[in-house]
């Protein structure tokens, strides 16, 4: 008969597998659409053996699952719950952890120093949504868009953005996302729109955060 102690055991394993900035990568960016090995590796510039072995201890920890399509290995999350896991060490670490604090609070002040980068929550976003007040805009690229967005969303990469500036009304509020908190898309999207003149501000959070918590999205493929 198995006691406490073994299964406190157990999940320690799994936390361990966490315990490497590279997996914490590939889960976000798996957050926002299932990949093969070799497009991790492209993503994040690393070896595919590299990539193999940290998708390995994933798997062996039950985070992420393969399937087979063709010669390829398609990598997918087991359960979108990962992604709050990961978000509440986040909020942990920022309130109570100064060097965290201080990172994060240095993350994009390099960056659009002079530029006010409000940002709304989850609930407020929500309403905005459910009442059709707000434009809103998602900086990821067209796959990840594609795989799942927030409802009513426009794909806007940072590329194409100046293409779609004639659909924005500089009198509407516009809402920008991306892949997460510390995702650095949708702080350029607001830095540039907001020199333009338009009023605009980022989720603080981000897609994979949202289909976590089992809120509306929707799919073009």
């Amino acid at each position: 008969m198995a006691n406490q102690q073994e299964v406190l055991d157990s999940l320690a394993q799994i936390a361990k597998s966490l315990g490497n900035g590279h997996r914490l990568a590939i889960i976000e960016r798996l957050a926002q659409a299932d990949m093969s090995v070799d497009g991790l590796a492209k993503a994040f510039d690393l070896p595919i053996a590299n990539v193999s072995q940290h998708l390995q201890t994933l798997r062996h920890a039950g985070l992420v699952k393969a399937t087979r399509s063709g010669k390829q290995k398609i990598y997918c999350l087991t359960d979108d719950r990962i992604v709050l896991v990961i978000n509440l060490l986040r909020q942990i670490a920022e309130d109570n952890v100064a060097e965290v604090e201080k990172l994060v609070q240095r993350l994009f002040t390099d960056q659009d120093a002079e530029i006010q980068l409000d940002a709304v929550s989850r609930e407020e976003l929500l309403i905005g949504i459910q009442n059709n007040q707000i434009t809103l805009l998602d900086v990821r690229p067209q796959h990840e868009f594609e795989a799942g967005h927030l409802p009513e969303a426009i794909n806007a990469p940072l590329d194409e953005l100046e293409n779609l500036l004639m659909h924005l009304s500089k009198d509407s509020d516009i809402v920008a996302y991306c892949r997460g908190p510390y995702c650095a898309l949708s702080h350029k999207a607001v830095a540039k729109l907001s020199r333009l003149g338009y009023r605009v501000r980022r989720f603080e959070e981000g897609f994979p955060e949202w289909k976590a918590l089992g809120l509306p999205i929707e799919r073009t493929i």
